[in-house]
Parts: structure tokens; C-alpha cells; sequence
């Protein structure tokens, strides 16, 4: 016995649904509108890069690395500032950790000129040249073949990694050998 749904019967069934995904719809988007977009970074951050800079330009690494690792703290989507500690690193002989900030700018923008450019180095520099090509070829691929940024990563992967201090010194004597002859 199927007896007919009285319209107020109705109206209260769907009323609820409804209500329910009213509410819904308002929560999820009064979230997202108080969100800044990816490319937009805290002010706040970029002021603490900009002091980090002048110290790096005034000769103070540790309060330059400082003041910028607080900037990645106060808006870790700050490219520049891992680029800028990325370049540090660099420039301190550390490679490895360049390589690994240059990555993390990457992440942000995987089309980065400069971070592409410098991980590229950072790679050249650490010995992984065939890596550093690989670079190459992707930051050919992002500014064209003309771009100043691949010609000059380019001529640095032509160069060649550093020779370090330990590759010029001579192998310990092994025990039992005749000691090699130095040069006069």
C-alpha cells in the first residue's frame, strides 16, 4: 500500500539535504577566499630577505644565512630566499645543501631561470656533470637556446668540476714501497 507523500512531507525531506549542502558550500569557500595565492609572499618575508641580502653584501654570512632562514620561516613559498641561501651554500663550498635549496625553490616553480641555472653549477661543482647536462637541457628547454643563463651554465659544465686539494696530493706511502721521488 503505497500512500501518496504529502508536499509538506516532501518539502521537509529535501529542505534538509539542501540546508546540509548550503552549509557545505559556505565553509569551503570561506576557507579558501582567506588564503593568499602560491605567488604572492608575506611581506614580512620578503623584508627579513632583503635585510639578509644587505648583510650578505656588508661580509656577515652567519647573519645573512640567519636573517633569511627566518624569512623561509615566516613564508616558507619564498623562492628567492632559498635561491639567495642556495647561492650561500654555493659559494661556501657546499654544494651538496646547494643543490638540495636550489630543489626546494624548484618545487615552488619548476621553470625557474635562475634556480635552474644555479643548481646546474652547484651540480658542476659537486662533480655531477652529466646531471648538470640534464639541467641544461631543461633550462634550454624553458628560455630557449639563445638564453644567457644556459650559455653560461653551458661554459661552466665545458669547464669542468673544480680540482680540489685532495686530488693534487700524493697517496700515502704503503708499507714495504719505495716512496715516490718529489719533483725539484
Amino acid at each position: 500500500m503505497n500512500k501518496p507523500v504529502a508536499w509538506s512531507e516532501k518539502l521537509m525531506r529535501f529542505t534538509s539535504v539542501s540546508v546540509a549542502g548550503a552549509l557545505a558550500l559556505i565553509c569551503a569557500s570561506t576557507s579558501l577566499s582567506g588564503q593568499r595565492p602560491d605567488n604572492q609572499v608575506d611581506p614580512r618575508s620578503m623584508a627579513l630577505l632583503q635585510q639578509g641580502r644587505a648583510a650578505q653584501a656588508a661580509g656577515d654570512i652567519a647573519g645573512a644565512t640567519g636573517l633569511i632562514e627566518s624569512a623561509l620561516v615566516v613564508d616558507p613559498r619564498n623562492r628567492a630566499a632559498y635561491i639567495t641561501l642556495a647561492d650561500i651554500a654555493r659559494t661556501q663550498g657546499l654544494p651538496g645543501k646547494s643543490i638540495r635549496l636550489y630543489r626546494e625553490a624548484l618545487s615552488l616553480e619548476p621553470n625557474d631561470v635562475v634556480a635552474l641555472k644555479g643548481e646546474g653549477e652547484a651540480l658542476v661543482q659537486k662533480g655531477a656533470v652529466t646531471r648538470a647536462r640534464d639541467t641544461l637541457a631543461k633550462l634550454r628547454t624553458v628560455c630557449g637556446a639563445t638564453c644567457p643563463a644556459a650559455n653560461e651554465l653551458a661554459a661552466v659544465i665545458a669547464k669542468g668540476p673544480p680540482v680540489t686539494a685532495t686530488a693534487q696530493r700524493t697517496p700515502p706511502a704503503v708499507p714495504g714501497t719505495p716512496a715516490p721521488a718529489t719533483p725539484q
